[in-house]
């Protein structure tokens, strides 16, 4: 069982910068791949971005490219999301989840951990 905590959510004027972390407790991640997700309210939950166990491959959301980016270090069990040129429309609760295979995947069916989330909110 892997739980996930996400951190680095918060309060952010439109154009600035957040970097959000994901660490995993229980058990390491040991050949997981990670994604971001995110459910703005009255929304559905849509892919970010995602990440491979080693780090190679790397999926990103056409909403967010060039803006977000992914990373991890597996030695510290932790996944981040750095996220610049952050807009209004980037406000959301964000989720981090792993799945128990080492490929990315931007289908939130494939993933088997969700944390709990941490709130973005971008003001104009």
């Amino acid at each position: 069982q892997v739980q996930l905590v996400e951190s680095g959510g918060g309060l952010v004027q439109a154009g600035g910068s957040l970097r959000l972390s994901c660490v995993a407790s229980g058990r390491t991640f040991n050949g997981n791949a990670v994604g971001w997700f995110r459910q703005a309210p009255g929304k559905e939950r849509e892919f970010v971005t995602a990440i491979s166990w080693t780090g190679k491959i790397q999926y990103v959301a056409d909403s967010v490219k060039g803006r977000f980016t992914i990373s991890r270090d597996n030695a510290k069990n932790t996944v981040y999301l750095q996220m610049n040129s952050l807009k209004p429309e980037d406000t959301a609760l964000y989720y981090c989840a792993a799945r128990i295979r080492p490929s990315a995947s931007d289908y939130g069916r494939d993933y088997d951990y969700w944390g709990q989330g941490t709130q973005v909110t971008v003001s104009s």
